[in-house]
């Protein structure tokens, strides 16, 4: 397929963080069911990335949370479209993480990160938080 003809799809991600630990999500649907991710979604018209992070960590976990720095920005070639996913750190902010969406989560310290099957354009992000000392 073209690149020029191949969907593109932009993204937010939540690096949701506590106490060296992040929070992965493992996907219960579709063509990646099964493997883990960061929580997040597309962004609607009009929306900053941190008003769609806020939106989609309601919809997919009934949370609040605080929106930090952004970590990176992945760009993945995926076999029917192209990901650009913007991932910021982010903190609880009230209520507790409820999987509305996901088949299953769970809390990763740094030395644990490698322990599931992360979706492509995740492990790009878990190669980034390898390499940054403030998570």
């Amino acid at each position: 397929m073209d690149t020029k003809e191949r969907k593109h799809i932009e993204v937010v991600a939540a690096i949701i963080c506590n106490d060296n630990r992040v929070f992965a999500t493992q996907r219960g649907y579709g063509e990646w069911k099964d493997w883990w991710e960061f929580p997040g979604g597309k962004m609607e018209t009009g929306e900053t990335p941190e008003m769609a992070l806020q939106r989609e960590i309601r919809e997919e976990l009934a949370t609040e949370i605080s929106v930090g720095s952004l970590l990176t920005t992945v760009d993945y070639d995926y076999p029917k479209f192209h990901l650009t996913m913007h991932c910021y750190l982010c903190k609880v902010k009230s209520g507790e993480l409820t999987l509305l969406e996901h088949e299953a989560a769970k809390w990763l310290r740094h030395e644990d990160l490698d322990s599931v099957k992360w979706l492509p354009a995740d492990e790009k992000v878990i190669e980034k938080l390898n390499t940054n000392a403030e998570v």
